[in-house]
C-alpha cells in the first residue's frame, strides 16, 4: 500500500463535513493482475440531488513547490489509470483528484496544468487546508 498523502485527514473530515460516508479508506482492488489503492470512496447519504452518489477520490497535496510539475505528472497519470480501471470495476463510481486551495489558486491556473486537466476530463475536488472543508467541485 502506498504512503497517505500529508492531507488525507484533512479531505476525509471535509468530505464528512459535506455529507459523504466514508465507505473505504483506502478503497483497494485487484484487476488485470494490478493491485489499485485509491485513497478514499465515499457515498453521498444527504441531499435529493446527491443522493446514492459514489465516488472515489485521490488526495495530492501539492506541498513542494520546485517539484509541483513532477507531482502533477505523478498525479494525473495516477488519475487516469485509476478512472480506467474504476470504469471495469465500479462504473458508477466517479474519480476526482483532491487538491489544495492554494495549490489550484497557484498551480493549477497555469495555462500547462489547466489545459491538461480539461484535456483529460479530471473531476477536481478544491479543499480548505485549514478549515478542512471543500471550497468547489469542479466537473
Amino acid at each position: 500500500m502506498s504512503a497517505r498523502d500529508a492531507f488525507h485527514q484533512v479531505v476525509k473530515n471535509a468530505l464528512q463535513k459535506d455529507s459523504w460516508q466514508i465507505t473505504h479508506d483506502p478503497l483497494t482492488f485487484n484487476l488485470g493482475g494490478v493491485k489499485m489503492s485509491i485513497d478514499l470512496a465515499a457515498e453521498k447519504l444527504i441531499a435529493a440531488e446527491r443522493e446514492g452518489e459514489k465516488i472515489a477520490v485521490e488526495v495530492k497535496s501539492f506541498l513542494e513547490k520546485s517539484s509541483a510539475i513532477s507531482e502533477f505528472h505523478t498525479a494525473l497519470g495516477q488519475f487516469i489509470n485509476y478512472r480506467g480501471a474504476l470504469r471495469r470495476r465500479e462504473p458508477e463510481r466517479v474519480l476526482y483528484l483532491a487538491v489544495p486551495l492554494i495549490s489550484y489558486e497557484t498551480f493549477f491556473q497555469l495555462d500547462f496544468p489547466k489545459e491538461m486537466i480539461q484535456e483529460n476530463k479530471v473531476k477536481m475536488i478544491v479543499y480548505d487546508i485549514e478549515r478542512e472543508e471543500i471550497i468547489k467541485w469542479k466537473n
